[in-house]
């Protein structure tokens, strides 16, 4: 059996926490924070952090503090006289310093992982493996090789599977007699065509809550538009149809962005749909690369929206009547929300944050609230430079979790079987970087109970699914099934 204690290997903190990193002159200076650590620390501590004449920075032994995110920072910019360590907040920035943090988790996490800087852990799960877990052992295994670029599923009532592939396709599948899935070789016919380009292609896919009545399907997808003759723009867009004898038929757009908001670049579209208990739908748009742009109301990117299903606006969203805004925003100041999903029993919705360099995260959405990107973030750019030194501000949410380094977050959904009696109303959450699965159990005031690294390293994954039959499923970016099952 392989065990993995509830204690991740990454830097996962339950807020709200200490605010250290206060806006100065020197915030607009700008290093890449390999490059920092190369001048200012690489003599001491080498060039994997562990491997010159300072004390190793890789396992969990600290001179001062316990390794969080704070106590780096401080021991930075301090300095830490009793072990020689000169203070450096004189010659770097609070954002400087702030990358260096990410970059010295970043270090740990690849060391205690035994990575390489370069390996995610392969592309596909290989065999069937075994793990124990704080509730349940559990087995996950292959059980599907050969779609492509999956990116959500759904189950219908007669236990036929719908998997969309972000090339626009939607595959049919189902067990047969053998207990072997089945993909069926013709996609359903008659999809919305979609903007397959970078991050976008089709997304989402959910069924009414009311199905067995009225046979809706709900779609989200990166719609294309004509930028010029050679190019194309796009934005995430909803419809909702029904599959009927191998057809999309009766499609209704139900939301669009305005013509002047759609976009050229091929990144962060969001997007996911959930029903809520009030019977609307939620879905979410990252922030299409243009961050400051999560902070305009007067834009679609970078929120969390809420409609009728049928498309009309709830007269009781927040900015319903405010000049300019859309009215369809619920929450807003989200970089690229791959994960949306309601509590079954608290009716909370939580959303999983794809973040920048360091700095996913874990939200409970409300209404009319702001999540700060990108004024406030545990992250930096990719490139190491800094995106900002403040990680909280006045009028801003704290996340419930973050993480750094970034595991990518993609798919979250809440358990809701029998199979798996001790996990029932956790929430499940797959990401893309590390191969992870994590479980996070939260109460009814929105607080986070337990936060569980299940297993990594396990190649890119896209989706994590709650199916009917009690099983969860991961979709991979390879193009597996993955199936989690109890060990017995």
């Amino acid at each position: 059996m392989t065990h993995l204690a509830s204690r991740s290997l990454l830097l996962a903190i339950a807020l709200p926490a200490a605010a250290i990193f206060s806006l100065d002159a020197e915030a607009q200076r700008v290093r890449r924070a390999p490059q920092t650590w190369v001048q200012y620390c690489q003599s001491c501590h080498g060039s994997t952090g562990g491997n010159g004449s300072a004390s190793t920075l890789l396992d969990d032994a600290w001179t001062v503090g316990s390794g969080t995110d704070d106590d780096l920072f401080r021991a930075i910019h301090d300095g830490v006289p009793d072990a020689g360590m000169e203070a450096f907040g004189p010659a770097l920035s609070n954002a400087e310093i702030r990358g260096l943090v990410v970059y010295i988790q970043e270090l740990r996490d690849t060391h205690q992982r035994g990575l390489t800087p370069d390996d995610n852990g392969g592309s596909r799960f290989s065999g069937r493996k075994t793990y124990t877990s704080d509730h349940h052992d559990f087995v996950v295994e292959p059980i599907y090789q050969g779609l492509d670029r999956l990116w959500a599923m759904a189950v219908l009532p007669h236990g036929e599977w719908l998997i969309n592939e972000r090339d626009g396709d939607i595959k049919r599948a189902r067990f047969n007699a053998n207990g072997r899935l089945v993909v069926h070789p013709d996609p359903v016919a008659g999809t919305p065509e979609v903007r397959h380009m970078g991050q976008g292609g089709l997304l989402d896919i959910v069924l009414d809550p009311d199905y067995d009545n009225n046979g809706w399907i709900y779609l989200s997808y990166a719609e294309p538009r004509p930028l010029n003759a050679n190019r194309t723009k796009g934005m995430t867009s909803i419809a909702r149809g029904r599959v009927k004898d191998g057809r999309w038929v009766d499609e209704q757009v139900i939301w669009q962005a305005k013509d002047e908001h759609f976009l050229p670049t091929g990144q962060h579209f969001g997007s996911r749909i959930a029903f809520g208990p009030d019977g609307m739908l939620y879905f979410s748009i990252g922030d299409r690369g243009r961050m400051e742009q999560a902070q305009d109301l007067g834009l679609p990117n970078g929120k969390i929206h809420r409609i009728h299903p049928d498309g009309r606006i709830p007269e009781d969203n927040p900015f319903v009547n405010r000049r300019n805004a859309y009215p369809s925003i619920w929450a807003y100041g989200v970089r690229n929300p791959q994960g949306l999903d309601f509590h079954p029993t608290t009716g909370l919705l939580w959303e999983s944050e794809h973040g920048p360099r360091g700095g996913d995260e874990i939200n409970w959405i409300r209404k009319g609230l702001n999540y700060g990107w990108p004024v406030i973030t545990y992250g930096v750019n990719y490139n190491g430079t800094p995106i900002t030194d403040k990680t909280e501000a006045p009028g801003m949410e704290q996340p419930a979790l973050y993480y750094v380094p970034s595991p990518a977050f993609i798919g979250i959904d809440h358990y809701t079987g029998d199979r798996f009696p001790n996990w029932r109303n956790d929430l499940f959450v797959s990401s893309i970087a590390s191969g992870q699965v994590r479980r996070v159990r939260t109460d009814s005031s929105g607080k986070v109970l337990e936060d569980e690294l299940l297993f990594q390293d396990q190649g890119g994954l896209r989706d994590i699914y709650d199916a009917p039959d009690g099983y969860l499923y991961v979709l991979t970016n390879a193009g597996q099934v993955l199936r989690i099952a109890p060990a017995d």
